[in-house]
């Protein structure tokens, strides 16, 4: 049985991207000196641009000057465009007025597309010149033998006024599109930028808020040593899970994330993103702080729920940091609900701590939650209950029943 085998890259592989990294003027040099060599052909001599009807001249030193001189500034036609017009334009003159007719004219279109594609500066300037002196070059190609009609030589202008509007509108393109880039490029940074306040938010504001809550208790339990153990205990113990949710996402934000590196940081809850099936784990947390929560869960997570999972998770997180901020010492209750292709979070209180129960009005924290919901196609409410207190709710959809 004969087996295939895959062959090594070799060294014509990369002559792609060795050409683009070669100097502009290097890539533009040989189609100058094509053009040049083809001109210097006798089978070719005779059969250029002719304007009007003078004879051609045989070709002799001279005509090889003017080759030289139409053809070889080809090769800064991207890097001095100007300079490169205006000397092509020269020799171009000079085979008309001699009569060569040689194929290097040819390069006049191709110098005067690349100015205008090109040229930043003495644009304006270059078209006001140029065209002053097509006139003069009229009648010294009508004194020298040409006997053109004035149409024909309007009709000349306008093509060359052409062909100089196509390298503008070339130049424009890729201005337009420079700039269209350069707004997805600050679109991209702005997206990141939110995405990594809201992690930021979403991770230092729970913990934090709870290891506050958790020292404020501690203030009042001197005469309890046990009960101040178990308190500054809990402090410690989310002082370390902000240290581990920070670390995961500093990790996210590392450009070798997902590479090998940390091929062993995918599984488990320390090692991963939170899910909805951590909310347990969130809620004990909260209750140690001091907060009475009531947790229901009906159905069960999906295996493929994906982004859903994080964003109930912090659905929760968020609800949960306002009660503690806004409303510790009341009743609150969280549910989550699987349903065949969403998830159902609510978080309520009942407006019966010690603070205001308006939990997170108007707050970043609701704000970014409701856009991350939307973002997913799902519905996303935080409005005050009318006996008092607060609710929250999100409908996410997970496409787990598809």
């Amino acid at each position: 049985m004969i087996g295939t085998r895959r062959l090594p890259m070799t060294d014509f592989d990369r002559v792609p991207d060795l050409w683009r990294r070669l100097d502009v003027t290097v890539r533009d040099l040989p189609l100058a000196l094509l053009m040049a060599a083809m001109s210097f052909l006798p089978g070719f001599h005779g059969h250029g641009t002719q304007i009007g009807e003078m004879a051609t001249r045989p070709f002799d030193a001279l005509g090889a000057l003017v080759v030289v001189l139409e053809c070889l500034p080809l090769a800064v036609r991207r890097r001095w465009p100007t300079v490169c017009a205006a000397l092509v334009m020269l020799g171009f003159a000079a085979d008309q007025l001699r009569g060569y007719h040689l194929v290097a004219g040819t390069a006049l279109p191709i110098a005067l597309i690349s100015a205008g594609a090109h040229a930043e500066r003495y644009r304006r300037t270059f078209m006001i010149v140029a065209s002053a002196l097509y006139p003069v070059f009229a009648v010294g190609l009508n004194r020298a033998g040409a006997n053109e009609q004035v149409d024909e030589y309007v009709t000349f202008y306008l093509a060359l006024v052409l062909v100089w509007g196509v390298g503008s509108w070339l130049r424009s393109t890729r201005a337009a599109e420079a700039e269209r880039r350069l707004r997805v490029a600050e679109a991209t940074r702005t997206a990141e930028r939110t995405r990594i306040a809201r992690e930021l938010h979403d991770v230092v504001t729970h913990h934090v808020t709870a290891m506050v809550v958790q020292a404020e208790a501690a203030r009042y339990l001197l005469a309890a040593p046990d009960r101040l153990d178990e308190t500054l205990s809990a402090v410690t113990d989310t002082g370390r899970r902000a240290i581990t949710d920070l670390r995961h996402l500093l990790d996210l934000l590392n450009p070798d994330h997902g590479t090998g590196a940390d091929a062993g940081a995918g599984t488990g809850a320390e090692g991963r993103a939170p899910s909805a099936g951590d909310v347990g784990a969130l809620v004990e947390q909260t209750r140690r702080a001091g907060q009475p929560v009531e947790f229901e869960q009906v159905g069960e997570a999906a295996v493929a729920a994906g982004s859903a999972e994080a964003v109930a998770y912090r659905v929760v997180q968020e609800a949960l940091t306002n009660v503690l901020k806004y409303a510790h010492g009341s009743q609150a209750v969280v549910e989550v609900r699987y349903g065949a292709n969403e998830i159902t979070v609510e978080v309520g209180n009942d407006g019966s701590g010690s603070r205001a129960a308006a939990v997170g009005v108007g707050g970043r924290g609701l704000l970014g939650l409701g856009e991350r919901v939307a973002a997913l196609g799902g519905e996303f409410g935080a409005d005050p209950r009318p006996g008092g207190g607060f609710l929250v709710r999100a409908r996410i959809p997970s496409g787990s029943g598809s």
